[in-house]
């Protein structure tokens, strides 16, 4: 089977050092395994993507030195592809409509708190989704859908683990070995697969391109580590094959923060018009030059 790699930005913001090294390791990793380097632009959020970044994705990466194969994907052309998995799911009863806003999660969690402990937060600090809407009755869902209440369609993660017959694990290469990975989704509480502003979440989008793009392995940075718990469980679900995944290191500003768009980043168009080099790019990010 020939090796399959991909580089998946997001056009909500400037690619960064960290996006670099990503992109340079897949495309690089795929040269050297003989494989094949495409390129998925991430745009099913409506309200944070821009065409200008998109097009800003592309010059980049050609400074890079980068090519890869055409057509690229982009998500929001296959908008239909995220609602018929959905569809399916909500056909076994795996997920539910949630309609909680974060003010009343945070209200919620602060009450229970004060009264019973500390509550579940999963690996990003996020606190777990209360489950009492597990059981909401099917017909006030359905009314407070029609109305337009504004909601989410979480996967019901222990309902769903009860389908698993056996422990998941994933294939992890980040040491320069293969080895097996325990999976624990629990970790994550009952996650969003559909929000109301919209088509599709991370999670459920993610793992279906990867599926069908045929990719057969994903090297991502290392904050995306935990959310491979989840995405175990839905390939299982789904009857996905789950490729090998490397998640590397990632790179840190001065104050030992990762950097990220949310935080303004440097980004890679900034360092060039400011004189650096690919190869100045290749050192930043700890790679040897070619």
């Amino acid at each position: 089977m020939t090796p399959v790699f991909r580089f998946a930005p997001s056009p909500n913001g400037e690619l960064h050092l960290g996006h670099a090294l990503s992109a340079m390791l897949n495309h690089e990793m795929a040269r050297d395994a003989g494989g094949r380097f495409l390129l998925r632009i991430e745009d099913i959020d409506p309200a944070r993507c821009r065409p200008e970044y998109e097009a800003q994705i592309y010059e980049d990466l050609r400074w890079l030195g980068l090519d890869w194969e055409e057509p690229v994907r982009r998500q929001s052309e296959h908008v239909a592809e995220y609602q018929t998995v959905l569809e399916d799911l909500k056909s076994r009863g795996l997920v539910y409509p949630a309609f909680l806003s974060r003010t009343e999660i945070k209200a919620h969690v602060t009450e229970y708190e004060k009264n019973c402990g500390r509550w579940k937060y999963d690996p990003d600090g996020s606190p777990h989704y209360p489950t009492f809407e597990r059981d909401l009755d099917p017909s006030e869902a359905a009314t407070r859908i029609a109305r337009g209440d504004r909601h989410m369609w979480r996967l019901n993660v222990e309902r769903a683990l009860a389908l698993v017959a056996k422990p998941l694990t994933w294939l992890e290469s980040n040491t320069g070995t293969i080895s097996d990975t325990p999976a624990n989704p629990a970790l994550w509480g009952d996650v969003v697969l559909w929000r109301w502003d919209a088509p599709s979440s991370y999670h459920l989008s993610v793992v279906l391109d990867d599926c069908l793009q045929g990719i057969t392995h994903v090297v991502r940075g290392m904050d995306l580590f935990h959310a491979t718990h989840i995405h175990r469980l839905l390939q299982e679900l789904l009857g996905l094959p789950a490729p090998i995944y490397h998640h590397h290191s990632l790179i840190k500003d001065e104050s030992g923060q990762k950097l990220a768009k949310s935080i303004a980043s440097t980004g890679l168009r900034t360092l060039r018009e400011s004189g650096a080099t690919p190869s100045d790019i290749r050192r930043m990010v700890g790679l040897p030059l070619l």
